[in-house]
């Protein structure tokens, strides 16, 4: 059983009174008796209620964080990005998977109703009308994570994903002379995704070059099972461009598993720039998202929203995007 403020006063020989002052940094207390205070904890390993605390100061110092889901490498470096700057403000953040849920406005609605959070960031893939009333009647700070053009309203961070497929697109065309191009894109109602495609399609028009689109999911598996299918066919692209870095590995492994090698019988590009794309054999040709600092620009404007209460200007961060060439 974990011990208890009242313990601690026992054993120092202070009364409650004082162990809660020392735990929360007030000055009304000796250095002698504090550090005598602090000792004990250490030695009993105590551990402070933080959601006990919230309710006794009515202030919390815990950040929500929504996302699809945990599993992905682009979401824990958006974790990473937030728990950091938000822990050296003091808070805590409280990550969710919104795929347990049957619906996002569902998950923001009980984070708003139970009270635990003095802030949320949520990554979201598009905004409906439902969600948009949850969160501008909502009293506490609300930070999106958007590649969406329909975050007017709110404070938001985006990633530059039309720049970005437009100049890897352009690469392909002028750099490496390839002239039948395939975009596998990502979920049809994923605003990012969206913006991707629209960037590879508009360069591939401009340079009239050939190009076909397949409709991906954003997962690694997605990826395989189209290049699966377009091995299977005798129209193979000079080129596979993949809308993030997990499908570009889905179609490594089905390319790989045919005995093809790439690129000298098909390149394949990605999208983010996840740890492990340079590891993997060929390193992939990518467009780097620098992922830790979407987390950490989204987690810099929650924090001013939280101090600066009054401040109703709305913010939106655009990060930059960077077409990382290797051997792919």
């Amino acid at each position: 059983m974990s011990p208890t403020i009242k313990q601690i006063a026992s054993i120092a020989k202070v009364s409650i009174a004082t162990v809660s002052r020392v735990l929360n940094n007030d000055k009304r207390v000796t250095e002698k008796t504090r550090k005598k205070i602090l000792k004990i904890t250490e030695e009993l390993n105590y551990r402070p209620n933080i959601i006990a605390r919230n309710f006794v100061k009515k202030k919390s110092n815990l950040i929500g964080l929504i996302l699809p889901e945990i599993s992905d490498e682009f979401f824990t470096e958006i974790i990473k990005g937030v728990d950091e700057l938000t822990f050296a403000h003091g808070y805590y953040t409280l990550v969710a998977s919104s795929h347990k849920y049957e619906s996002l406005d569902q998950e923001i609605e009980t984070f708003l109703r139970n009270g635990l959070v003095g802030g949320i960031i949520i990554l979201v893939s598009s905004l409906n009308d439902k969600i948009k009333c949850i969160l501008k009647d909502s009293r506490i700070p609300v930070v999106l994570i958007s590649g969406g053009s329909n975050i007017d309203g709110f404070d938001a961070v985006s990633i530059e994903n039309y720049g970005g497929a437009f100049k890897m697109t352009e690469y392909l065309i002028l750099k490496r002379k390839y002239k039948n191009l395939l975009h596998i894109t990502g979920p049809q109602d994923n605003d990012d995704a969206l913006l991707r495609r629209k960037g590879f399609e508009d360069a591939c028009k401009k340079y009239n070059a050939a190009f076909r689109i397949e409709f991906g999911e954003f997962t690694q598996e997605s990826g395989r099972k189209i290049c699966d299918k377009l091995l299977k066919s005798n129209s193979l692209p000079d080129v596979i461009f993949a809308a993030n870095d997990m499908m570009a590995i889905g179609c490594y492994d089905s390319i790989k598993a045919k005995g093809l090698t790439i690129p000298d019988d098909i390149s394949v590009v990605g999208f983010d720039d996840v740890f492990v794309s340079k590891y993997i054999s060929p390193p992939l040709t990518t467009v780097k998202v620098q992922i830790e600092d979407v987390g950490k620009t989204a987690a810099e404007i929650l924090m001013r929203k939280v101090r600066e209460k009054n401040n109703h200007k709305k913010i939106i961060s655009k990060i930059s995007t960077k077409v990382i060439i290797r051997n792919s």
